[in-house]
């Protein structure tokens, strides 16, 4: 059945006969029962200068931008492609083509009968022929295109006259954001013309549509999957995920590898319950997928290949719509890596390494010496010593020095740590062990230096009862925490440090022999202050530059050095640095005077034989030092005086002072700056 009665028919062609005969702009004369959209696309046409009566075949794109075209549209046409075909299988034979055109209206894919193809009705449609309103006036596809909206363009409703043997149905292709993609068509003979043409093109418009939505979210979903996939690849915790049976799906290369499954080996664990892993006691699995309950950091052991291993589990359900459970997924995060994390922000590092350590004395020499030899070893060191003399610094040039230099460095004061909290600060204790233990327990220094160096300073103040505990874990490299039966094993090396004599404290019954022979498999003693009498000076600079944070070049008098190099030092390192301190924050320009020092070492005197040989020692050097620093200053002293007088002299004139000191005014303005002289 026909879209339009004979009378109709001949109204538009009355219709088009009127306007395109006439050269200036008509009113739409309702008589001809004109549809306004066709109207409307008939004066764009005479605005764009659309020759109506032109017989020519349409223009073809060039090879090259017909295939920069189709590469562009790749997507959508392998979309339309079977939707098409569909289409065409419907209208075979019947004269009809199902053309699909880009935004610009070129035809980018044509399904039609070879009859169809070269008939001189449709002669313009083929791969590359453009049907916008400006090359081909008022057709379905170019309409289509200027408003967006389905439309059927028949007989004499098209403006050009050599398409008014044609009926076109055309439909736009549009995304989710409401951008045209492209146009389908349907395209023959006009009195061939039913809406159910029309109808058939939107619906296969609609599913083409569809298919692009769909085709969207499958990309989206892929990158989304990629996404998941390299997440759950690469990340730095085991994870493992299981069906709503408790049965392994899959597990990540770093859960393989913490469970000691090769990586591209998957057929050891898929179908395995997860609890012949973790083990049965660990019964948070089953209240994740029986009970839908969340897991968070459950400290579980694990015997892998016949080592134990200690980790932090973590489950959490996964559920479907109705919110019944389907798996789980359970992450694993070795304890060792998050100590090494919690002692990196909290500071549980060495920084000090040999070179920080000041001096050329013999004694000092020595001591670095076999320090340096320890640290290639993994054995235990005792560094013996009076307080003050640098005990920490060696024990944390030694870490640096080893192989453990990128593991934890924790240092403990004995002697500062009650003794009823020792044990557990030293090995742990579980929840609820005493009074007031935190929930969920805490770790000990053993478990925090795994892979590091423990420093256990003053030893020798270690109560009796917890040494034994202390010798069981060096012999077996294992705590337990107290109040738990849990055995973990700890890779920790322990230098120890005290400045008592720990065989002294053997034979008084205050230490036990055993702990003190595995302790002492190294033995350095660092000397005090007072036997290496030439380190000082060099002691007292380095800190004297360290400390200044305004580079006063401080001038330091012969008698400060002579009483500095006299003084015993019952401090050792520790007390000159805080005299230095001292210096740098009461020293008032840049001289430092007898009083800039504290009086007990101006008025220190020898009180015994040893301490006056140390004194007449000290002495020597001193005088050797003054020597040598006292000419200096007093040549340095001479100088400014010098300056101050002739700028007196010369009025403050700086270029007349430097030529009668017989120097350049940059020389002297360096030297005013030297001496603090300001005009």
């Amino acid at each position: 059945m026909a879209v339009y009665a004979e009378n109709a028919i001949d109204s538009t062609w009355d219709g088009w006969l009127n306007f395109t005969a006439t050269l200036k702009s008509a009113d739409k004369n309702y008589n001809y029962s004109i549809r306004p959209e066709i109207w409307d696309s008939w004066v764009r046409c005479r605005q764009a200068k659309v020759n109506a009566n032109d017989d020519s075949i349409h223009r073809q794109l060039e090879i090259a931008s017909l295939q920069v075209m189709l590469r562009r549209n790749r997507d959508l046409i392998i979309i339309a492609k079977p939707f098409m075909e569909n289409l065409y299988q419907i209208v075979a034979g019947s004269g009809f083509v199902v053309a699909l055109a880009d935004i610009r209206g070129y035809i980018m894919e044509i399904f039609g009968d070879k009859d169809t193809l070269t008939n001189p009705m449709t002669a313009s449609f083929f791969q590359g022929a453009n049907w916008s309103e400006v090359e081909a006036g008022t057709n379905a596809i170019g309409t289509a295109l200027v408003t967006g909206q389905s439309i059927q363009v028949s007989g004499s409703e098209h403006y050009c006259r050599k398409h008014h043997c044609l009926t076109c149905s055309a439909a736009p292709i549009i995304d989710d954001k409401g951008t045209v993609l492209g146009i389908l068509d349907v395209s023959g003979k006009s009195e061939a013309a039913h809406l159910h043409t029309l109808g058939m093109v939107m619906a296969a418009a609609e599913a083409i549509m569809a298919q692009l939505g769909i085709r969207k979210k499958n990309k989206e979903l892929s990158v989304i999957n990629n996404r998941l996939t390299n997440i759950f690849n690469t990340m730095s915790d085991g994870v493992i995920m299981v069906d709503n049976n408790g049965v392994i799906s899959e597990l990540n290369p770093v859960a393989k590898n913490i469970l000691g499954i090769g990586i591209n080996n998957t057929e050891d664990t898929r179908g395995l319950q997860v609890e012949s892993i973790l083990g049965a006691k660990n019964s948070f699995v089953r209240r994740m997928i029986m009970c839908k309950e969340s897991c968070a950091d459950t400290e579980i052991m694990l015997d892998i290949n016949g080592e134990i291993s200690h980790f932090w589990a973590s489950g959490e359900p996964v559920t479907d719509e109705q919110g019944v459970v389907t798996g789980g997924v359970i992450i694993l995060r070795p304890i060792k890596q998050i100590q090494n994390l919690v002692n990196r922000f909290s500071g549980n590092y060495g920084t000090l390494q040999f070179s920080d350590i000041i001096g050329e004395s013999k004694a000092i020499l020595e001591a670095i010496r076999i320090a340096s030899l320890a640290a290639n070893s993994l054995s235990s060191v005792l560094l013996q010593g009076e307080s003050g003399t640098g005990k920490e610094i060696f024990a944390q040039a030694i870490h640096n020095r080893s192989e453990r230099n990128a593991g934890p460095f924790i240092a403990v004061n004995c002697g500062a740590i009650p003794r009823e909290l020792i044990g557990s600060e030293l090995f742990g204790y579980a929840e609820g062990a005493f009074t007031g233990a935190k929930r969920g327990g805490k770790p000990g220094k053993f478990e925090l230096a795994c892979g590091g160096t423990l420093f256990l300073d003053e030893i020798g103040d270690m109560p009796l009862e917890q040494q034994v505990a202390l010798l069981r874990v060096l012999q077996e490299r294992k705590v337990n925490r107290i109040g738990c039966d849990k055995v973990i094993p700890v890779d920790v090396r322990v230098i120890c440090a005290t400045n008592k004599s720990l065989l002294k404290e053997v034979e008084k019954g205050t230490f036990r022999k055993d702990l003190y022979y595995r302790l002492d498999v190294i033995s350095i003693t660092i000397p005090p202050l007072r036997e290496r009498s030439e380190d000082i000076i060099a002691l007292f600079n380095y800190f004297l530059e360290k400390q200044d944070k305004h580079d006063r070049n401080f001038l330091v008098s012969p008698e400060v050095i002579d009483r500095i190099i006299r003084y015993d030092w019952p401090g050792n390192v520790r007390e000159l640095q805080n005299v230095v301190e001292r210096i740098v924050s009461l020293t008032e320009g840049q001289v430092v005077n007898l009083g800039n020092l504290p009086k007990e070492i101006c008025n220190w005197q020898p009180v015994n034989t040893d301490s006056e040989s140390v004194a007449s020692s000290n002495h020597h050097a001193a005088e050797s030092f003054c020597g040598r620093e006292g000419r200096r200053f007093m040549l340095e002293e001479q100088e400014r005086q010098e300056i101050l007088e002739l700028l007196f002299n010369h009025r403050g004139n700086v270029s007349l002072t430097a030529r009668s000191m017989g120097v350049s005014r940059n020389t002297l303005y360096r030297k005013m700056k030297q001496y603090e002289i300001y005009k």
